[in-house]
C-alpha cells in the first residue's frame, strides 16, 4: 500500500473523532446559570462566522461523472480498509451495501457521500476519490477518503485517510489543480499526515460548529505516492478578502519564540 510520506506529528487516539460528537458549542456556564441576560457592548462584539453546510461543496456536481471505466464502478457496494484509529476489534474491513453500513454494538456506522472523478496521477485517465461519512449518532462530521486508480480492469487503492470534525480539521473540498490534488480542511494550518489529519495549532480556537478558517493543501503523485506540493495556505472564512498565510504553524511557533 502506498501512503503519503511527510514528517510531522500524528494524531493519536483510537476513536478520538467519535468523541467530538459530544463536544458542546453552546453558552458558557455563566450564561446558562444566570437569570439575567448577558449584554455585549456593541462596539466590542466580533462578527460571528456563519455555520457552514459542511457537505455542500462535497456534493457539488462538478467532477461527479466519468466516461472512463472507473466511472461505471459501483463504489456504493464495495469494501474499504479502515484508516488508523478506526480499525475495529475483529480486524475486518468496512463493507457498504447500497451506500450504507448500519451502526451496531461492534461496528462503526458509515454512509456513502459521493465520488469525484479526475486525473490524480497524471496518466491522462480519470481516477476516483470516494468520500464516506462516519455515522456518529450526533452532529459530528468526520469523513473517510479513498483514492483509486483503474488497473487490471478494477479499482486499485492508492491512498486513503480520515479527516476531523467540522472546525477541527473537517473536510471542506477536494478537487484537481495544476496537475495535482487539492484537499481543503477546516481549521488553521491543517493537513493530512499519512492516514489522518494533523492536530490543531496554538491559537486555533474556533467553535467546533463554526469554522473561521480553512487550509488549502496541494498534493502531487510522485514516485508512487502523494506528496505535499507547495505551502500550506490558511484562508479566513470571516474575511474572504484577506490574503492567505503560508505555513501558519511555523509562523506561530516563531512568534512564540520571539516573545519569550
Amino acid at each position: 500500500m502506498n501512503r503519503l510520506t511527510r514528517t510531522g506529528g500524528l494524531k493519536l487516539g483510537a476513536l478520538f473523532a467519535l468523541s467530538l460528537a459530544f463536544v458542546s458549542c453552546g453558552l458558557s456556564e455563566a450564561e446558562t446559570t444566570s437569570n439575567s441576560p448577558v449584554i455585549v457592548p456593541e462596539d466590542s462584539a466580533e462578527p460571528s462566522p456563519e455555520i457552514p453546510a459542511a457537505q455542500v461543496e462535497l456534493l457539488d456536481p462538478e467532477h461527479s461523472e466519468s466516461e472512463y471505466p472507473i466511472g461505471r464502478f459501483d463504489f456504493r457496494n464495495h469494501t474499504y480498509p479502515l484508516p488508523r484509529g478506526w480499525q475495529e476489534a475483529d480486524g475486518e474491513d468496512l463493507t457498504l451495501a447500497q451506500g450504507f453500513r448500519r451502526t451496531t454494538e461492534n461496528k462503526i456506522g458509515m454512509e456513502y457521500v459521493t465520488t469525484k472523478f479526475f486525473d490524480c496521477t497524471g496518466d491522462g485517465q480519470d481516477d476516483a476519490v470516494v468520500i464516506l461519512k462516519v455515522g456518529t449518532a450526533g452532529s459530528a462530521l468526520p469523513h473517510l477518503v479513498y483514492f483509486y486508480e483503474w488497473k487490471d480492469d478494477k479499482p486499485e487503492l492508492i491512498w486513503y485517510f480520515r479527516t476531523g470534525d467540522r472546525a477541527d480539521g473537517g473536510l471542506k473540498k477536494i478537487y484537481p489543480e495544476d496537475g495535482g490534488v487539492v484537499v481543503e480542511l477546516f481549521g488553521e494550518d491543517r493537513y493530512i499526515f499519512g492516514e489522518m489529519e494533523t492536530l490543531n495549532i496554538p491559537g486555533d480556537e474556533a467553535q467546533l460548529c463554526c469554522p473561521t478558517h480553512f487550509t488549502k493543501n496541494r498534493y502531487k503523485w510522485t514516485n508512487g505516492a502523494f506528496r505535499m506540493d507547495g505551502d500550506r495556505l490558511t484562508y479566513s472564512l470571516v474575511d474572504p478578502d484577506k490574503e492567505p498565510i503560508s505555513n501558519l504553524g511555523e509562523v506561530r511557533a516563531k512568534e512564540a519564540g520571539e516573545s519569550r
